[in-house]
């Protein structure tokens, strides 16, 4: 590991590998070795990229966190045999992104990219072809069948029959809720 000491250019960071469901282990484990061994000029943050995501049933809504990227902790800290080792031996780490045993950091853009966004997605409980009632708007109290939900799961498109005829109404995702069997 000595050319590890060579390539180091200040705190970057890096991405360590680990078994998928340990990365918030990984970094409650880091942390704590961090703060026990005095490392806190070495390891600077450690973290386990995540979005939030708005589930939606027309009724309710609730948040819940999604990792980005799944068994991988990202650690910004200065590259050295001792922090390499420090990482690389917490249970649950596999080794760094990188060809053989050489991390490789991301670039600041690449870094910015990840860490400085956030992340919200809005998903519906409810899927194409769902028979939904009409709770708010001026086609409250009709009811009709999910036909589409756009990208971004804000807005559906609801086929509803009236006077014998399908009509495809566009809708707020919280004017709908599934409908009662």
């Amino acid at each position: 590991m000595s050319d590890i000491n060579e390539m180091n250019a200040g705190p970057r960071w890096y991405v360590a590998h680990t078994y998928s469901g340990y990365e918030n282990k990984v970094k409650t484990n880091l942390e704590k070795i961090i703060e026990n061994r005095g490392l806190q000029d070495m390891i600077f943050d450690v973290r386990v990229p995540v979005e939030t995501i708005v589930e939606s049933d027309g009724v309710t809504e609730r948040e819940v966190e999604s990792k980005l990227f799944p068994a991988y902790v990202l650690v910004k800290m200065i590259m050295t045999d001792e922090t390499w080792h420090v990482v690389r031996n917490i249970s649950g780490v596999t080794g760094f992104v990188g060809p053989g045993s050489k991390p490789v950091p991301l670039t600041e853009e690449e870094a910015a990219a990840i860490i400085d966004e956030e992340h919200t997605t809005v998903t519906s409980t409810l899927n194409v072809g769902d028979m939904v009632d009409i709770v708010d708007g001026i086609f409250a109290g009709y009811s009709g069948k999910l036909a589409e939900v756009s990208a971004s799961g804000s807005e559906i498109t609801v086929i509803v029959s009236t006077v014998g005829r399908d009509m495809p109404i566009k809708l707020d995702m919280k004017c709908v809720r599934r409908k009662a069997n």
